[in-house]
């Protein structure tokens, strides 16, 4: 055959192959998402089915008229609550933000599709983001209490605090309901008021409805501050009561996993986390998880447990880096993934990356300078503990690591103070945390008694 014959059929031919895959690409692109079976202690519940049913409708409206910009963002919203449920969130934030994208094709300015954006982008940790597209709805309808919360979460993340509560206080009188209450328990309890928190909480679950997922989230929050003031007889009861009201509930099970390594029952507690792992893929809870399997001396299970964290926070967050229509920016998980196994440059190094982000946040602060402690650089870490103590947190975590850094950094009578707080009513804290805090803090009183407890300012 002549060449050139031959080389116009193979051109011809290429350009065959490519516009199938394209066509193919475009199809899968445009062909919005299903639900993905849940696990076994789900599916036989009534939700399920139900939820099952009503998406099955919605995508059969939305085939016949692909403009029909309720049913999809109907659909949007379902996939964000089954992300919530599952802790598939690579999937389902894929799926929601197809849907939402579909609709800003056709109105750039759809007040719901902006807010559902915003709030898939803050559950990727795009914080930065998610709050910007909170601002611009906010504008567009400023009399719609779900956009509030968005601007809550945002600020909070970014660390503008005055913002957040400002925002609280606009969403509470629009509508005082589950998700505003929960949101206003949470900015009490940044700033030191736990019995406010705690009231809030309860207002939060009574405001929602049995058995549902939002309304035993806010329990289990609230169990939460329970075990931070050190009142493990209620968080237990909360706990149970979540998983009497929503069966196979994973944060039920992790809850009473932490009151049983407080008990020091830790055969029963990695029972419990294994249960919680078998039923959502979450990465605090095998962190936890990990942690039982440290204090009951495996560490060799421990260790390849987080090793498995790692590896997955590592390539979500790749993901994310190359397509923000899929996973989370996890850098200060990944921080504190490093560092227990012992991986201190990693983890310093991923606490800067998030630090970077958003430098006004008190958790990352806190981050930051948790982990030059680790690394013994005391003095480089004072001067982050100081911007996560600016909302005066009582977060027994947070006490405890200030008192140690400012102990490692001579400022002893800080200390003692700051230990004194962070241990009192005995809260529910990593064993080895509050091991470490009770022994400086003897060894500061101890001082005191004869006569050398004094501050030393070191920067």
């Amino acid at each position: 055959m002549n060449k050139k014959y031959w080389y116009a059929i193979s051109l011809v031919a290429m350009v065959l192959a490519i516009a199938v895959i394209a066509i193919g690409y475009n199809t899968r692109e445009n062909k919005l998402d299903d639900l993905l079976e849940r696990k076994v202690a789900f599916a036989g519940s009534n939700e399920w089915a139900i939820r099952r049913d009503y998406v099955t409708a919605l995508r059969s409206k939305i085939k016949k008229d692909p403009t029909d910009t309720k049913s999809i963002l109907a659909l949007t919203t379902l996939f964000v609550q089954e992300a919530r449920i599952t802790g598939n969130y690579m999937y389902y934030d894929r799926a929601a933000l197809k849907c939402v994208n579909k609709v800003l094709q056709q109105d750039s300015l759809n007040f719901e599709a902006l807010s559902l954006k915003s709030l898939v982008y803050l559950s990727q940790h795009h914080f930065a983001d998610g709050l910007a597209l909170a601002e611009k709805a906010q504008k567009i309808n400023p009399f719609n209490a779900f956009i509030y919360g968005l601007l809550i979460d945002g600020n909070v993340e970014m660390g503008h605090y005055d913002s957040a509560v400002a925002n609280a206080d606009r969403m509470v009188s629009v509508r005082p309901d589950i998700r505003s209450y929960s949101r206003i328990s949470y900015l009490r309890e940044i700033h030191g008021d736990y019995a406010g928190a705690i009231d809030a909480m309860k207002m939060a679950v009574d405001a929602g409805g049995q058995g549902d997922e939002t309304t035993e989230w806010a329990r289990i929050q609230l169990g939460r501050l329970y075990e931070y003031t050190g009142d493990l007889k209620n968080a237990e009861m909360h706990y149970t009561i979540a998983l009497d009201e929503r069966p196979g509930y994973a944060f039920a099970w992790s809850g009473l996993a932490r009151v049983a390594v407080a008990g020091k029952r830790y055969s029963k507690a990695i029972e419990y986390y294994r249960t919680a792992d078998s039923l959502i893929n979450d990465y605090s809870i095998k962190e936890e998880w990990a942690d039982a399997y440290k204090l009951a001396g495996k560490e060799e299970s421990a260790d390849s447990l987080t090793a498995i964290v790692v590896n997955e926070l590592s390539k979500d967050e790749q993901n994310s880096l190359n397509n923000d229509d899929i996973g989370h920016y996890a850098d200060r998980e990944l921080a504190y993934a490093y560092l227990k196994l012992k991986k201190y440059d990693q983890a310093l190094g991923h606490a800067l990356i998030e630090y970077n982000r958003r430098p006004a946040n008190i958790d990352v602060n806190e981050t930051v300078a948790w982990m030059y402690y680790c690394k013994k650089q005391y003095p480089e870490a004072l001067p982050y503990l100081k911007t996560a103590l600016t909302t005066h947190s009582k977060n027994p975590v947070l006490l405890c690591r200030a008192g140690l850094i400012y102990a490692s950094t001579g400022h002893r009578t800080e200390a003692k103070a700051l230990l004194e707080q962070g241990l009192a009513n005995d809260p529910n804290i990593s064993g080895a945390l509050k091991k470490e805090s009770l022994d400086t803090l003897r060894s500061l009183q101890q001082d005191q008694a004869t006569g050398h407890l004094h501050s030393t300012k070191i920067i």
